[in-house]
């Protein structure tokens, strides 16, 4: 059975959306079937692995509304084991239309149910936010993987989310697990990159991961041109950093 792994944080440009991607597409890499979904109206992912929400017949809303079967709305990628299921428009008003409909929050666990004997690896690109998008990746969830962002005030907004993961864990999804935290945007020459490493490992321990993605040109240019960081420049060290991560989680389990 494969894992599924909810990538959040409320807040928004610490690096979730370049984590799902390239995370997953490490892993593809390395002959593990993957599958990305992004769960962000705002269809980042979706255009980072090269697709224009637009173009897309359907996506992650009609999955949420019953719309339509897996098939329907999986999309292929540049990566042969890689797949996604993406943002479009319509997924802005998905917390309106289910406002009403009782068990909400586990449309999306009831979809990806059959699908986790496909895929080694199903990856959830959250919304910077914690609203009712982010409480069903949530409720569908095994595990949560938390970009923290080696910035002045990165630890303090931790609280919040850790404090909705406990509370999806008490009501909705007992089986989460508390959250694995990836160091991103590391600048090695700042003190300040060193001091919020230094506050994450005591505070969490072994839940922050040995590996540390760091801040990287061409791990920023990269999404302009639709590919992962693998396929736009493998040899940065942005692409060797998410190669290291991969193996870290893989052995993880």
């Amino acid at each position: 059975m494969g894992q599924v792994i909810s990538i959040s944080n409320q807040k928004g440009g610490v690096g979730k959306t370049t984590t799902a991607i390239n995370l997953a597409a490490s892993l593809a890499a390395a002959e593990k079937d993957c599958l990305l979904i992004d769960c962000d109206p705002q269809g980042n992912a979706t255009t980072g692995v090269g697709q224009d929400p637009a173009a897309l017949p359907a996506g992650v809303y009609d999955l949420l509304m019953e719309n339509a079967p897996f098939d329907q709305v999986l999309t292929r990628t540049s990566l042969p084991r890689l797949h996604l299921i993406g943002s479009t428009a319509d997924l802005i008003g998905a917390e309106v239309e289910l406002a009403a409909i009782e068990g909400k929050e586990f449309r999306l666990r009831r979809a990806l149910a059959p699908l986790r004997e496909r895929y080694a690896y199903i990856f959830l690109d959250c919304p910077p936010s914690l609203g009712f998008l982010t409480v069903n990746a949530l409720s569908a969830a095994q595990a949560v993987l938390v970009p923290l962002q080696c910035e002045y005030y990165a630890l303090e907004g931790l609280s919040q989310l850790l404090t909705t993961i406990r509370a999806v864990q008490q009501g909705l999804n007992p089986s989460l697990r508390l959250a694995d935290i990836l160091l991103t945007m590391y600048d090695s020459r700042n003190n300040l990159s060193q001091q919020v490493e230094s506050e994450a490992r005591t505070l969490f321990k072994e839940r922050v991961f040995k590996t540390v993605i760091p801040r990287n040109v061409r791990l920023s240019e990269a999404p302009s041109y639709g590919k992962p960081i693998l396929l736009y420049d493998i040899r940065s060290k942005g692409a060797q950093s998410y190669l290291t991560l991969a193996r870290e989680l893989m052995e993880r389990g």
